[in-house]
């Protein structure tokens, strides 16, 4: 994926939306500037696939040699698919974290939310503050 095609939170998630037979699937992950300020990441704990979550609501945490961080679902729905090959494999985040390093999927409920995440050019800006 693109980086410059997806949407993200003021926490670091970033936002994938597809459409699916059954609506709007979203993929979501952690962008490369967060990846790289929080540096040697050594664990990472992602949640069940059914869990519900809210927009802005701790799905997870990601830690690194320097801090525990929580990681916050950027819209509320279902988690549709988990990438549980991520906790194994967590070099994959600095190496793909747009393609690869996903995290979850969420059936998104309210698409209303989508319009309170920023775009890439937002969170440039965001990021260099």
């Amino acid at each position: 994926m693109n980086p410059e095609t997806l949407l993200y939170a003021e926490s670091h998630e970033w936002l994938h939306v597809e459409d699916d037979a059954a609506g709007r699937i979203g993929t979501v992950g952690i962008s490369a500037f967060a990846i790289e300020e929080l540096s040697d990441i050594v664990f990472i704990n992602l949640p069940d696939v059914g869990t519900e979550v809210k927009a802005g609501q701790e799905f997870g945490e990601i830690e690194s040699v320097k801090a525990v961080s929580d990681l916050y679902a950027p819209v509320g729905g279902e988690i549709i698919e988990v990438n549980s090959s991520l906790p194994d494999n967590l070099e994959i985040l600095n190496q793909s974290a747009y393609v690869e390093g996903w995290m979850i999927k969420i059936r998104i409920q309210d698409e209303s939310e989508l319009s309170k995440l920023m775009d890439f050019a937002a969170y440039q800006r965001q990021c260099e503050q």
